[in-house]
C-alpha cells in the first residue's frame, strides 16, 4: 500500500480471495498487507489499514501487488522502485491496483506489457512510458503482470484470476455472493460508451462523432471535418450535441482538450508549451486563455501546492 491508495480498490480484491477459501473450504489464499515502513499509511479518504509489516519482510510471494491511488506521481520514490525492481529479480509475478501501475511502469517493469490503469492516468501514462502497452480496458493479464484500472475492477481482475486457477464454477458462486451481475473480463472496458449514456435513444453518428474528437485531440479536426467522417451534415451535427450533449460540437471538442491538458499538467513534468501543443494549441498562450475561462486558474497555477 502506498499513501493515498484507493482503499475500495484494495478491499475488493481481498474480498475475492475470502469467498474463494469460504465456498471451497480450504485456504486457496492468504494475503499479508505490507507499506514500506510497516507504517499505517492513509488511504485516498483518510482512513488507515493496519499493515502487517514491511515490504522487506517478505522473501518471494507467490504474487505481489502494489496498490496506489491518488497523486501516484508524488509517491514514486526510490525506494519504492528499488524494492519492486528486486521482487521482479526473484521471478515475483507483479499486480497492480488502481494507480500501482504508474509505479511498475516507472520502475521499468512493465516495458513491452498490455496494462491498464485508471482513465483519468491513461493520457499520462502513455506519454511517460511509451514502452508500455496501456489499454483503457478494466483489467490486463499479460503473462507475469496483473494490472486493473481501479474502483471495483479489482474484483472482475481477482475472479478472472480465480477462475484461471480453480474453474469457472468457483468464480460464478462467488459472483452470487457478492451479489455480482456477471464476471466482466479483459474485453470490458472501463468508461462507460456513449451510446449507454444516451439510454434507449440510438445516435450512431452522434457516438462516432465523439469518438472521433476523443481520438483526434493534437491535430483537432474541423467540424465540417468531422461532419464528412460521420455522413452527416454539419447543420445535423449541431443538432445532435444540442440535443443530447446540451452544448455545440466545438465547446464538446475544446473540452475534451483542456480535460486532457489538465491531466498531462497534474500527472506529468512536461512544458506547458508541450501540453498545450498535445491538446491541439497553436500557442501556450491560446492554451492559457481557454484554461483560465474553464477552470478559472492558469495552466502554471494547476501545478502550485495547495496552501
Amino acid at each position: 500500500m502506498t499513501r493515498d491508495y484507493t482503499i475500495v480498490t484494495l478491499t475488493s480484491a481481498i474480498a475475492v480471495l475470502r469467498m474463494a477459501n469460504r465456498l471451497s473450504e480450504r485456504q486457496l489464499y492468504r494475503w499479508t498487507c505490507l507499506t514500506l515502513d510497516g507504517k499505517p499509511v492513509p488511504s485516498s479518504d483518510g482512513l488507515r489499514l493496519v499493515p502487517d509489516g514491511e515490504a522487506g519482510s517478505l522473501d518471494r510471494p507467490d504474487m505481489l501487488f502494489v496498490c496506489g491511488g491518488y497523486h501516484c506521481e508524488r509517491h514514486c520514490s526510490g525506494v519504492l522502485l528499488d524494492a519492486l525492481r528486486r521482487f521482479a529479480k526473484r521471478g515475483v509475478p507483479l499486480g497492480a491496483l488502481c494507480t500501482g501501475s504508474h509505479f511498475l511502469a516507472a520502475a521499468g517493469l512493465l516495458d513491452g506489457y498490455r496494462c491498464a490503469i485508471h482513465w483519468e492516468n491513461l493520457s499520462s501514462l502513455r506519454e511517460q512510458f511509451p514502452r508500455v502497452h496501456v489499454s483503457s480496458r478494466l483489467f490486463e493479464i499479460d503473462r507475469d503482470r496483473f494490472t486493473c484500472s481501479g474502483g471495483i475492477s479489482s474484483i472482475d481482475m481477482m475472479l478472472n484470476l480465480v477462475q484461471a486457477a480453480h474453474g469457472q464454477e468457483l468464480a460464478r458462486d462467488i459472483t452470487e455472493q457478492i451479489i455480482l451481475e456477471r464476471v466482466r473480463t479483459e474485453n470490458d472496458m472501463q468508461r462507460t460508451p456513449l451510446h449507454h449514456q444516451l439510454g434507449a435513444v440510438n445516435q450512431q453518428s452522434l457516438v462516432d462523432a465523439v469518438a472521433l474528437m476523443e481520438g483526434n485531440i493534437e491535430e483537432p479536426l474541423t467540424l465540417g471535418e468531422v461532419a464528412e467522417y460521420t455522413d452527416i451534415s454539419p447543420r445535423q451535427l449541431e443538432r445532435l450535441f444540442h440535443e443530447y450533449l446540451e452544448c455545440t460540437p466545438s465547446r464538446y471538442y475544446l473540452d475534451l482538450r483542456l480535460n486532457q491538458g489538465r491531466l498531462l499538467l497534474l500527472q506529468t513534468s512536461m512544458s506547458v508549451t508541450e501540453i498545450a501543443s498535445r491538446c491541439g494549441f497553436s500557442t501556450a498562450a491560446r492554451f492559457g486563455k481557454s484554461y483560465v475561462a474553464k477552470y478559472g486558474k492558469r495552466p502554471t497555477d494547476e501545478r502550485r501546492p495547495a496552501p
